[in-house]
């Protein structure tokens, strides 16, 4: 499906939002490679882990206290400002590390020795890759020839220097004021039992496109610190549990009609086992009641693992069930296994009677469904239109019928999930029709330059790509596996391409 609305007020704020939560989620998912090797290790070695080792676990303790912290406040810096950016926010972050924190570096595994700074990571390391940008602008073109190598490299040093100081002694004591704060309502919500609840502001989040902000950008750095004390933490599954976008899916798969009854399997392949819950979002999207059918699912999640005292020592990114028992605690496969499997069922549950009890006769084909809407508001549905520049979606004054395709972007929020697996999806066709000039490629939304041909994103994104890249086409789908978009691209670009030729 397509939509091609002109940006309101709402959307707008939901933008601002979604660029915040993109610019914390973006510090940690670079690095969860690192975080999910640390899971593992301490899944495996600790003295309470599955296979106890003493040497190997000496790993755990410096890895959650300097590397993963030093990882994200690099990539904050390199995001603001490349290597010089990741160097300078990487070395103030040393200084609020050694504030907060004081374990040493033989040590094990210990409930005690302070917090992992990663809220402090994700704040010096952007600030340190600004601070050196900001110097290296005061005097450019002003450095004698000569002399460049020993001002960049002084530069960075004495800034580095002088935040690592001032992070240590002043941003040091806000920051773990902050995280204790945080520890502690998240220790209030596990103590009565109100975890459970917390579905009712996740699962709308997600299908809002705040899934990476929320799980990458909040409860990955909590849950983090509390998998440290703990051992594990229920934490990495209030977003990333698979569970109740399965059930919904295979509510579809017995209930569903038309178009939503046939992809609903491929989705529920590619949700459950491949980690992508992106592909769910269109079908809740297109009838929203369903959006208590996740929350009641994931709800009953959480509370079994607050009962069963079940949790991951590590985040499950991508939420797949693989990557779920991937970095299972010991002691937590019970748990963990009700945790999905409940939430499964009782979203199957409540989708299936919020299907059956559905009467309208716009709910059997998602694409024919938004053909329809566009064709009462009175607004073209086509790809052909947006090349034109007829649509309030198009590029504006830069796309033409006859305008060649040579590159085109699938972008989404993290640029990992969805946008590869829809990006994969029209390539395919691209390549069967015939036209190896043209690349699709995928790539995180923060990532655009205005350079491309074409940007296909979900509907939700399109303004933020806009913003990007105003002189390209924009196509907005919502069903990244069967969108009718994906057969119109490929047509107009055997039209445009052979035109031009």
């Amino acid at each position: 499906m397509a939509t091609t609305t002109t940006p309101t007020a709402g959307s707008g704020a939901r933008v601002r939002v979604q660029k915040f939560g993109t610019f914390l989620s973006n510090m940690v998912m670079p690095n969860i490679g690192a975080i999910i090797a640390w899971g593992l290790i301490t899944a495996f070695f600790i003295p309470v882990g599955w296979t106890p080792n003493e040497k190997i676990a000496t790993i755990v303790g410096p890895g959650i206290y300097y590397l993963i912290p030093l990882l994200i406040a690099y990539t904050g810096g390199y995001n603001i400002y490349r290597i010089r950016g990741g160097v300078v926010g990487a070395t103030a972050t040393m200084g609020i590390i050694m504030a907060t924190s004081s374990p040493l570096f033989n040590e094990v595994y210990s409930e005690t020795g302070g917090s992992p700074m990663f809220l402090g990571a994700m704040i010096m390391g952007p600030l340190g890759g600004y601070v050196i940008m900001k110097l290296d602008g005061l005097w450019e073109g002003k450095i004698k020839p000569g002399f460049e190598m020993l001002v960049n490299n002084f530069s960075a040093g004495i800034a580095g220097a002088l935040l690592a100081i001032g992070a240590m002694f002043i941003l040091g004591p806000i920051v773990r004021f902050v995280m204790e704060v945080l520890g502690n309502v998240v220790e209030f919500l596990i103590d009565n039992s109100l975890l459970p609840f917390t579905a009712i502001f996740i699962e709308p989040a997600k299908v809002l496109f705040l899934n990476n902000a929320i799980n990458h950008g909040v409860l990955t750095p909590l849950g983090l610190d509390q998998a440290k004390q703990l051992g594990h933490s229920a934490l990495f599954l209030l977003e990333a549990n698979p569970g109740p976008g399965a059930g919904m899916l295979l509510a579809f798969m017995v209930f569903g009609k038309g178009v939503s009854k046939a992809t609903a399997p491929g989705a529920l392949v590619i949700q459950f086992l491949g980690g992508i819950h992106e592909v769910y979002f269109p079908y809740v999207l297109a009838k929203p009641r369903l959006l208590l059918a996740l929350i009641a699912g994931g709800a009953t999640g959480t509370l079994m693992n607050v009962i069963f005292d079940s949790g991951l020592v590590a985040p499950a990114a991508p939420g797949s069930i693989f990557a779920v028992y991937s970095s299972v605690a010991k002691g937590s496969v019970l748990g963990v296994t009700l945790c999905w499997s409940s939430a499964l069922i009782v979203s199957f549950l409540v989708s299936a009677v919020l299907l059956k009890l559905d009467k309208s006769e716009d709910d059997v084909d998602l694409a024919a469904a938004t053909a329809q809407m566009e064709a009462n508001k009175g607004k073209k549905s086509s790809v052909a239109s947006a090349l034109t520049g007829t649509t309030a979606g198009a590029a504006t004054g830069t796309a033409t019928a006859t305008k060649e395709i040579r590159t085109i972007v699938f972008a989404c929020d993290a640029g990992m999930g969805s946008s590869a697996m829809g990006a994969s999806v029209l390539r395919k066709k691209i390549q069967a029709a015939g036209h190896p000039e043209v690349t699709v490629v995928n790539k995180a939304i923060s990532t655009l330059e205005d350079d491309v041909d074409l940007v296909v994103t979900h509907q939700d994104l399109t303004d933020r790509a806009r913003e990007r890249t105003p002189s390209a086409v924009h196509v907005s789908v919502d069903n990244f596996m069967a969108s009718p978009k994906y057969d119109e691209i490929v047509e107009l670009v055997e039209q445009n391409n052979s035109s031009s030729s």
